[in-house]
C-alpha cells in the first residue's frame, strides 16, 4: 500500500526476521516480489544482536546491514551509525536473513533446556549444534558460511539463547516446565517468531534434503505434542557422527 507514495530513489530497510511458512520465503524475497523492478536493488536488511530496549538506552550495540546494492548498504550504514550503535555491511542477504530467522528456533530449544532444569553444558551443546544446522541450510541455499560467524549468525544466536528478554527463549522455558504452547501464547500479546519459523524451517530442511535434527524435534514438540524431554533424549541418542560436515 505504501509503494505509490515512496520516491523512486528511496532506500528500503527491513528489520523484520522470519520465514513465511506458506511460501518458505524470507522477508526480502517477499518484499522484493512486491516492489517495482527499478527499486528491488535498494532493499536493505538490518539484523544482529539487538534488543530494542537496550538500543533505546544507548547501550553499545553492533548490527549488520545486508543488501545486493553495496552503495545502498553503505548509505544506511553511515546514516544509522552513532557512538553507541555500530553498523557493518554485508552482501550476503540470504545468509543474514537465515541467521536472524533460524536463531529463534534454537532459542526455543535453549529455553526448553532451562525449563527442564538442565545445565549450561546442555545449552552450550544446543547452541553449537543449532548453529551447525543453520550453516548447513544456509550453505544449501547459497549463503556464505562466514556470515554465520558474524553478528547476524552467532552474535544474534547467543543473545537470543541466553536472555530472558528473548520471547522465544521464554516460551521455550515454559514449554520445558510442562506448559502447553496454546496456553503460553494465549497469555502473550507479542509475536513469538520462532513458532512459525520452526514450521517453515522444518519444511525447508525437507525440501533441501538437509539434516536438521534440532529443528525437526522442536517442530514435533510445537506441532505434534511431543514431550520436550523425549525430544532431547532422542537428540542425544542419535547415531554418532563427525562434528564438522556441510
Amino acid at each position: 500500500r505504501a509503494l505509490p507514495f515512496l520516491e523512486k530513489e528511496i532506500i528500503h530497510v527491513s528489520a523484520s526476521k522470519g520465514i513465511e511458512p506458506s511460501s518458505l520465503q524470507t522477508i526480502s524475497q517477499i518484499v522484493r516480489s512486491l516492489m517495482p523492478r527499478e527499486r528491488k536493488q535498494s532493499l536493505c536488511i538490518l539484523s544482529g544482536p539487538s534488543f530494542a530496549s537496550e538500543v533505546a538506552r544507548n547501550m553499545p550495540t553492533a548490527v549488520v546491514i545486508a543488501s545486493r546494492d553495496q552503495n545502498a548498504a553503505e548509505t544506511v550504514q553511515k546514516i544509522m551509525a552513532t557512538p553507541f550503535f555500530r553498523t557493518y555491511t554485508s552482501d550476503d542477504v540470504i545468509g543474514v536473513e537465515l541467521g536472524g530467522a533460524l536463531k529463534n528456533v534454537v532459542a526455543l530449544a535453549a529455553g526448553i533446556v532451562e525449563g527442564l532444569g538442565l545445565g549450561n553444558n546442555t545449552r552450550a551443546a544446543l547452541i553449537t549444534r543449532g548453529l551447525a544446522e543453520i550453516i548447513r541450510l544456509g550453505n544449501a541455499m547459497g549463503a556464505q558460511p562466514l556470515t554465520f560467524a558474524g553478528l547476524s549468525g552467532i552474535g544474534d544466536l547467543v543473545l537470543t539463547c541466553t536472555s530472558t528478554q528473548s520471547r522465544n527463549y521464554s516460551v521455550g522455558k515454559e514449554l520445558g516446565c510442562g506448559k502447553k504452547l496454546k496456553d503460553i501464547l494465549n497469555g502473550m500479546q507479542v509475536v513469538v517468531e520462532g513458532v512459525a519459523t520452526a514450521q517453515a524451517a522444518n519444511a525447508l530442511s525437507a525440501r533441501q534434503g538437509i539434516d536438521m535434527p534440532i529443528v525437526q524435534e522442536i517442530y514435533r514438540v510445537l506441532f505434534e505434542n511431543k514431550q520436550p524431554l523425549q525430544a532431547l533424549q532422542e537428540l542425544m541418542g542419535r547415531e554418532l557422527k563427525k562434528e564438522v560436515r556441510l
